[in-house]
């Protein structure tokens, strides 16, 4: 239960001067243009598995049993792998020359289009499974329909993480209902997990001119009706787990389009460090 990356062992934070209240965005950053909307849309996608399989590879050897430190890191593993067939097709329909190194090394914080829920620390073991299961649901139920996008190539590669997605989810919803139904400490501490990251939720289902534009052109998302699947699959993994939802509607938003919490910045130094010591080389 006390699992921590180091230097990440902070509580989720949010940039200096962001509004407390509504769904308003992180301040900062000014907005980057948007592109292309089918680049746009697998942007998003492949960034968000790209940060938080970077964010689940810092706990690599820190896990709280040795089953769970392998289990983390697999799913790192798949999660980086998922991003790295987003990002290559994102690069090849961009068709400005960039593969999905040169996407996942060589961009600013500001151009990066993950949501704000998956930069946030991990934090204690309880955290980082509250985060992963929140992302989960959303991803399961936001593959499914991707995968049968009239778009082929957005429908293979969706398709082909749903496989590995529904396992994720199936995983971290087991330790939600294990800690927050177990001793009192784990519950207090999933309890607290469940209540710090959901103002970050909201985001999720922020139906925008990207998903109309992508929409149009073979990769439409119902995303009120994702959002009321995940609503209904949250709440039944929370109140086996004993845990309340939170009753808060306040969420943040800005990572769709480059404004980020603090965090997204320190993380990308040190994603991004090699590649940019030592652009073009090869192993």
């Amino acid at each position: 239960m006390t699992a921590k990356a180091a230097g990440h062992d902070d509580e989720p934070g949010i940039a200096a001067g962001e509004a407390a209240a509504g769904t308003r965005p992180v301040a900062g950053a000014r907005r980057a243009a948007l592109g292309d909307p089918l680049v746009e849309l697998l942007f998003r996608l492949g960034d968000d598995r790209l940060i938080l399989g970077h964010r689940l590879s810092e706990l690599t050897g820190h896990g709280p049993i040795l089953e769970e430190d392998i289990a983390t890191a697999n799913m790192a593993l798949d999660l980086i792998g998922q991003a790295a067939s987003m990002l290559k097709l994102a690069g090849e329909l961009e068709g400005k020359g960039r593969d999905e190194d040169a996407l996942a090394y060589f961009r600013d914080a500001v151009q990066f289009r993950n949501c704000l829920l998956v930069e946030q620390p991990n934090g204690d073991f309880a955290q980082t499974m509250a985060r992963q299961f929140l992302f989960d649901a959303y991803s399961v139920l936001l593959l499914d329909e991707l995968s049968r996008a009239s778009h082929a190539g957005i429908a293979a590669v969706a398709a082909k993480s749903l496989k590995e997605a529904k396992y994720h989810l199936r995983h971290s919803s087991e330790w939600v209902l294990r800690l927050g139904d177990g001793t009192d400490e784990s519950h207090a501490r999933m309890q607290r997990a469940i209540g710090a990251l959901w103002r970050f939720t909201g985001e999720l289902f922020v139906a925008d001119e990207v998903e109309a534009a992508a929409a149009a052109k073979g990769a439409a998302v119902d995303l009120s009706g994702v959002q009321a699947r995940w609503d209904t699959m949250v709440d039944d993994v929370l109140a086996r787990a004993t845990l309340r939802r939170p009753t808060d509607t306040a969420m943040q938003r800005g990572g769709r389009s480059g404004r980020h919490t603090e965090h997204l910045g320190h993380l990308l130094a040190t994603m991004q460090i090699v590649a940019r010591s030592h652009p073009g080389a090869t192993w």
